[in-house]
């Protein structure tokens, strides 16, 4: 249903206007108010003034008044000049229109109507300088395809006799031509279907006259001369002479009054004749803001014409040839501006049905014929257009994140599926357990967290013994070490230290205040323990690095993960380096970091550096890597072999520290198994040395239009689907398997490091089959 907005603008461009929006339906019955303001405007009145000069010395020859004819020839320094301008003044409108206190005008317009809406625009306004403006350039009309605005006073009822012809009567005046060509604009006229058109050509004033006066019409056309003089219109009949509106006030008085809708200027500077018709009530007329080049006139009357009688409303014809005049714009600029309407807000929309009459007689329904079957190409065309509408669709609700859990959900089950591989032996993880809390206790040992100072020294000094590349402490020290032991401290602040701690930046739009780093470690051996938890709080994400808040007692830049991998890569040969696009290089890997619209994630935060986390698949978490516990350790019971020249991760996994994380594997009961913080800590490093070391693919995402044609295909699957297997019992088999081959496909691209989109795709084939189904039966 199309829907009217009204604009009234109460003020002049030097005071600023007050506005008023009315929202209403088609029946006229109010949708909505609201109230805005718009700023004075001095320099977009001048803009329009200086624009307005170099346009008139910019395109040529016009249907401008009979005293102007050849007097003007596009000059092309004018033509640059007016481009300028018109540019300048667009942006000017743009800027006031954009300002704050009108903003309440175009929210409620954008709250109220949809851009799948017909919206046909009024502006009232006593300023008629605002009639020359630009609208049509306003980001509202320019967004919205079906919305075009119009000039209107106050509602003014008015009469509308019973009519029972049913053909569209037009008086056409064709004026003076001297200096232009408007036969064109009798001969599109007179091809017009379903219409009874009376020329007058070069007529006096009573041939125009009588004829308003006695007989009725729809339509009133005038082609020729024309121009504005102090708000009064003036159209040039023949030999010199011309006519005013006022001059035939009564007979188009009574025209009005007998059915007339509509008047069409497709002449010069028409907005003065456009006033003295509101003023007699006329329901509708189309005119042009500005002298107007032969051209442009003819082929915005050819492209309405066509588009009015075939069937479209008033607004959307006029806009579609408005926006048809573009093409012309190389060689008269600005010609998209010049046509404007202007309607009486107290009537309906006009449609050529409406001229056409009330009482047309509907035609006796046609026998429905019986629909004969699809044929084959039939079938093959209706697949090519289902499977690229499904596709887009798809796609669609894919980019809003509607699709998000389901594909994470699919995501952690094709992780859980894929084979087992060996634990990486180039890490060692130390874990603090339960026991190893109670012994410290048992024993007195001062301690604040899981790991005392005392722990800590003599764990340190067992393991540097056999020369560990580096010793990550994934456990959160923000104290300083006890003075008993300086020796510890001393150890912990030597810049040749092997050890690195963690800590955790703050967030203060969350309310957390981090954890300050082990004030002994220096920044350079720092690593943050962050995490990037989904909204069903598993870890899917692997932080690299971030920028902390300058407020965060944490500063550390990398995450433990990465200070530890560059520690072990650097033995290699191997350092951090940066491309020219400021992406992560290490060896011959190039890391891609994880963007909003990344696979399956849609509504992520890519804050930072960030990537996918393709977890090492073990029969249990603590199979990832050795493992031994503090208190063998400390015992004595490790084999050099088993520190020499790897990477040391100490860590708690007991249970009362609860420093647990949830993971994508899950139990076939849905039970989420969480893995101690070290493991993941763990996870992250083997997946950095994997990767650069072992070519071991790093979790990565199609381009959008590979994975658009990845769906697509999917989708034309399903189709084909359809057309083949008729039988409803074969064809969800068929959609099974191909389901089915899907997955598996997904699956294999997953091993070799490609996540792509599995849950879309299925939607797609059943989407497209769905559809060919339908059309089928």
């Amino acid at each position: 249903m199309s829907k009217r907005a009204i604009l009234r603008c109460d003020g002049t461009l030097e005071r600023g206007f007050g506005v008023i929006l009315e929202i209403r339906a088609a029946d006229s019955s109010t949708f909505t108010e609201v109230t805005g303001d718009l700023p004075p405007a001095i320099d977009l009145l001048q803009l329009l003034t200086t624009w307005q000069h170099h346009y008139l010395g910019s395109v040529g020859v016009t249907r401008i008044s009979l005293e102007n004819i050849g007097t003007r020839t596009g000059n092309l320094s004018e033509i640059v000049q007016c481009r300028q301008l018109a540019k300048e003044l667009e942006q000017a409108l743009k800027t006031w229109l954009a300002s704050a206190p009108f903003q309440p005008i175009e929210q409620r317009l954008r709250e109220t109507l949809t851009v799948q809406d017909s919206v046909e625009l009024l502006l009232r306004t006593k300023d008629v300088r605002l009639h020359r403006l630009p609208w049509h350039l306003w980001d509202f009309i320019e967004r919205y395809p079906h919305a075009e605005l119009s000039i209107g006073s106050a509602p003014q009822s008015i009469f509308k006799p019973q009519v029972t012809h049913h053909k569209v009567r037009i008086l056409a005046i064709l004026g003076d031509r001297q200096g232009i060509d408007i036969e064109a604009d009798r001969q599109l006229l007179a091809s017009l279907p379903e219409t009874d058109v009376v020329f007058l050509v070069e007529p006096s004033r009573e041939e125009v006259y009588s004829h308003l006066w006695e007989q009725a019409w729809d339509v009133l056309f005038f082609a020729g001369h024309s121009n504005t003089e102090q708000q009064q219109g003036r159209i040039h009949l023949s030999g010199g002479k011309s006519l005013t509106i006022d001059e035939l006030r009564y007979g188009l008085r009574r025209s009005i009054g007998r059915g007339l809708q509509l008047a069409i200027f497709n002449s010069c500077d028409g907005l003065g004749l456009a006033y003295e018709l509101e003023q007699l009530h006329l329901p509708h007329s189309i005119v042009m803001r500005e002298p107007v080049p032969d051209r442009v006139a003819l082929t915005f009357l050819k492209q309405f014409l066509s588009t009015f009688a075939g069937g479209a409303p008033l607004y959307t014809s006029v806009r579609q040839a408005r926006e048809c005049l573009q093409g012309l714009e190389g060689e008269f600029p600005c010609a998209s501006w010049l046509p404007v309407i202007f309607q009486n807000p107290a009537v309906p929309t006009l449609t050529w049905h409406s001229l056409q009459g009330d009482a047309i007689a509907a035609p006796d329904p046609a026998p429905v014929p019986i629909e004969q079957p699809k044929t084959r190409k039939q079938l093959v065309l209706w697949t090519l257009f289902a499977s690229f509408t499904v596709t887009g669709l798809t796609i669609g609700i894919r980019y809003l994140g509607l699709l998000q859990a389901w594909e994470l959900t699919a995501f952690d089950t094709a992780i859980r599926l894929r084979p087992a591989e060996k634990p990486d032996s180039r890490l060692l993880i130390v874990t603090v357990t339960e026991a190893d809390v109670g012994a410290q206790k048992r024993s007195q040992e001062p301690s604040r967290g899981s790991l005392s100072d005392e722990s800590l020294a003599k764990l340190v000094e067992k393991l540097e013994v056999h020369q560990p590349i580096a010793i990550g402490l994934d456990i959160y020290r923000d104290y300083p070490v006890s003075k008993t032991y300086p020796t510890l401290a001393a150890k912990l602040r030597n810049k040749d230290s092997q050890i690195l701690g963690v800590c955790k930046a703050s967030e203060p739009e969350a309310g957390d205040a981090g954890v300050a780093p082990p004030p002994e470690i220096p920044p350079a051996r720092l690593g943050f323990s962050d995490l990037l938890h989904d909204p069903d709080r598993i870890v899917r994400r692997h932080y690299l690095a971030f920028t902390p808040p300058t407020s965060s007692a944490c500063q550390a830049s990398y995450s433990l993960s990465v200070q530890l991998a560059l520690r072990y890569l650097a033995t290699k040969g191997i350092n951090l380096e940066f491309t020219p696009q400021e992406a992560w290089k290490l060896g011959k890997l190039t890391f891609t970091p994880l963007e909003a619209h990344t696979g399956g994630y849609q509504k992520t935060d890519a804050m930072g550096h960030q990537i996918l986390l393709n977890y090492r698949s073990t029969p249990t978490p603590l199979d990832l890597a050795p493992t031994v516990a503090m208190a063998d350790v400390l015992a004595g019971k490790i084999h050099p072999a088993q520190v020499k020249d790897r990477l040391i991760l100490i860590g708690t996994t007991a249970d009362s520290f609860h420093d647990y994380v949830l993971t994508p594997y899950t139990t076939i009961e849905g039970n989420v198994r969480a893995i101690p913080g070290v493991v993941l800590q763990a996870q992250m490093v083997s997946q950095l040395l994997s990767a650069v070391l072992d070519g071991r693919a790093l979790i990565r995402s199609w381009d959008l239009p590979q994975e658009a044609v990845w769906i697509w295909g999917w989708a034309m699957t399903g189709g084909i689907l359809a057309i083949w297997l008729r039988r409803p019992i074969y064809l969800v088999l068929g959609t099974g398997i191909a389901i089915c081959i899907l997955s598996g496909v997904a699956l294999i691209l997953l091993q070799g490091g490609y996540w792509v989109p599995l849950i879309p795709a299925a939607i797609a084939i059943v989407g497209t089959q769905s559809i060919i189904s339908l059309v089928e039966n």
